[in-house]
């Protein structure tokens, strides 16, 4: 028998790993996505910087403006540049909360980690994406059931694609929002 060009041996399939390493490189890069949003929530954004940071605006836990879940029904991508305040990542509770105005209107988002599906500094052209498990998903509704007894009427629109929201057209100058 001889190998695949593509050095996959024979038969040109790659033989299944009995180690997840899929599952221990998204947890390694997940971490390095906290990291930067620790250091920034910190220190802030240092020089060109910026991070846009999409997520799944369905996944139980996630805590936005029901106008902006009723926008973005399934995915959305916030932009962490100019203005944003009171970014914080509670490592107990796995989930980054950070504050944006929509519309002129201050609000605070809270985003389970799990239901991150990408991260980028485009100032150093650093992108990564993850893909949330349906196991993480079950047991995020398992535990968002135990907290929250109803289910709101906004969270049962129709979903809809993924979208990247602007917020240069929202800012104002002046005074952070209270």
């Amino acid at each position: 028998m001889t190998d695949n060009q593509d050095g996959s041996g024979p038969g040109g399939d790659l033989p299944e790993s009995m180690l997840p390493y899929d599952v221990w490189m998204e947890d390694a890069y997940r971490e390095v996505m906290l990291r930067a949003l620790e250091h920034v929530s910190r220190e802030g954004l240092a020089g060109e910087h910026h991070f846009y940071l999409s997520f799944r605006t369905d996944w139980p836990g996630v805590d936005i403006p029901s106008r902006l879940r009723a926008q973005y029904p399934h995915e959305m991508t916030i932009v962490l540049q100019h203005q944003f305040w009171d970014l914080k990542v509670d490592r107990e509770q796995r989930c980054v909360s950070v504050g944006l105005s929509f519309g002129g209107v201050g609000s605070i988002l809270t985003i389970p980690v799990a239901a991150i599906t990408g991260f980028a500094d485009p100032h150093i052209q650093l992108s990564m994406r993850f893909n949330p498990t349906e196991k993480a998903q079950h047991e995020a509704e398992v535990v968002e059931a135990e907290t929250v007894p109803e289910t709101e009427p906004e969270d049962l629109a129709p979903k809809g694609d993924a979208a990247v929201v602007s917020l240069d057209a929202f800012r104002k100058k002046g005074p952070k929002p209270n």
